[in-house]
């Protein structure tokens, strides 16, 4: 049974914004994957990061933590886990429309896990541009804004825009 508390803590710690992309909060982003009130005080957070060298997990358990002691809890403690790893399939349709409100192409379905097909040829997805919608885009870079986007430009209204990769 969930706890008022465990309630409060669930949405204190949702609100947070992610830094590199603050359109969208840590919940959205399916980062957050539970909390425990203790009943004197006390919350751990459980917080899976977007992928193991993302180098703005160390400020979003600041965040989270200081947001939860700012809320009233006494004692806080964010925990990164593991498993199951974090995939992009646990961003909320909130999420995603705010992405691509804000120019940000949401990430489509994820790769299924398991053995990798080896190809010769690069695999082409068809990533619709956030701002006109058109399916005629290219990729200009896999490196983007932030570890976890790409660079894409739109063919028919010719704008740049990033990506937020599948995992």
């Amino acid at each position: 049974m969930v706890t008022a508390a465990e309630t409060w803590a669930l949405r204190v710690a949702g609100a947070v914004p992610d830094p590199e992309l603050p359109v969208v909060t840590v919940a959205e982003l399916g980062m957050v994957r539970g909390v425990a009130c203790d009943g004197a005080g006390g919350v751990v957070v459980r917080l899976a990061p977007t992928y193991a060298g993302c180098p703005a997990v160390a400020e979003i358990r600041a965040d989270v933590a200081a947001a939860l002691r700012a809320a009233g809890f006494a004692r806080v403690e964010v925990v990164t886990v593991w498993s199951p790893p974090w995939t992009s399939e646990w961003i909320s349709e909130a999420g995603r429309r705010k992405l691509a409100a804000a120019g940000v192409a949401p990430p489509g379905a994820a790769p299924a896990r398991g053995p990798v097909a080896l190809t010769l040829s690069a695999r082409r997805t068809a990533v619709p541009c956030p701002r006109c919608g058109a399916r005629e885009t290219e990729e200009v870079s896999r490196s983007g804004g932030t570890p976890c986007t790409a660079l894409w430009r739109c063919l028919a209204c010719r704008e740049p825009f990033e990506h937020l990769r599948e995992v």
